[in-house]
């Protein structure tokens, strides 16, 4: 069985005081002997504090974005190789609000996957459904159309990805995919990296549809659901530790 992995995805919140007392909450009362993995998406700004303030500890830094250009006349960007430089663990790519507000396509998002992992940065792949598609039966022919862009691009890299299904309409949004049904698309997407890859079952799957304290144990119980991507809950430490110690 994977092992369980737990990453909290800031957004653009945070300051630096803010910052220092959350991580340092979180670094006091993580599990004695817990298994998960265990990271922080945080803005670029604060990518050099949370290096600093995580250092020695088991949580990662994760970054947010990353170009698909190594580098160059992209003003405003940031390569995987400088967030490689910042200790940065993984990076999300292909976020529904990158998709969504910054016209991001499949063939951008598999391109940003490849760039991180030429620079050993592990790319948190995001796929998601809008409540459109979902209520017109596309949901699976929307993420394997998503995935398939960067199973495609990454070649025999992909056993190298994590993979985050966030059904963009339980995002922020306080509705929640039961687990049956995050399930349901969590085994899509397992069957089909099996076609990609004998090490299928080694890839962490994780579920970003407004995963909290209360609904993380009942997700997390389910056979393909590795781990969890969580957004508004990561910003509270109580709620973010609930959910580390219910990823058994």
């Amino acid at each position: 069985m994977n092992k369980k992995l737990i990453v909290g995805n800031w957004k653009m919140n945070g300051g630096l005081a803010a910052n220092a007392a959350l991580l340092q909450a979180l670094k006091a009362g993580l599990p004695q002997g817990g298994t998960a993995g265990v990271a922080v998406a945080v803005p670029s700004a604060y990518l050099a504090q949370a290096q600093a303030e995580l250092a020695g500890s088991p949580i990662g830094v994760a970054a947010q974005d990353v170009s698909q250009h190594e580098a160059g006349a992209y003003t405003g960007e940031l390569s995987a190789g400088m967030l490689k430089e910042f200790g940065t663990r993984y990076v999300l790519v292909g976020h529904s609000e990158r998709r969504q507000y910054h016209g991001e396509t499949d063939a951008v998002v598999a391109l940003k996957a490849q760039a991180a992992l030429s620079k050993g940065v592990t790319p948190i792949v995001c796929v998601g459904e809008t409540l459109a598609e979902r209520e017109a039966g596309q949901t699976e022919q929307v993420v394997k159309r998503q995935l398939a862009a960067v199973i495609h691009q990454v070649g025999h890299c992909v056993s190298e990805l994590v993979v985050a299904y966030e059904p963009v309409w339980a995002i922020g949004t306080g509705k929640t995919a039961t687990p049956e049904q995050a399930q349901a698309v969590h085994a899509v997407l397992r069957a089909q990296l099996l076609a990609a890859t004998p090490k299928a079952a080694d890839i962490a799957l994780l579920y970003g549809g407004s995963m909290n304290a209360a609904n993380a144990e009942q997700l997390l119980a389910q056979a393909d659901i590795d781990g969890g991507l969580v957004g508004g809950a990561s910003l509270k430490a109580a709620d973010f530790l609930t959910i580390i110690a219910a990823a058994r």
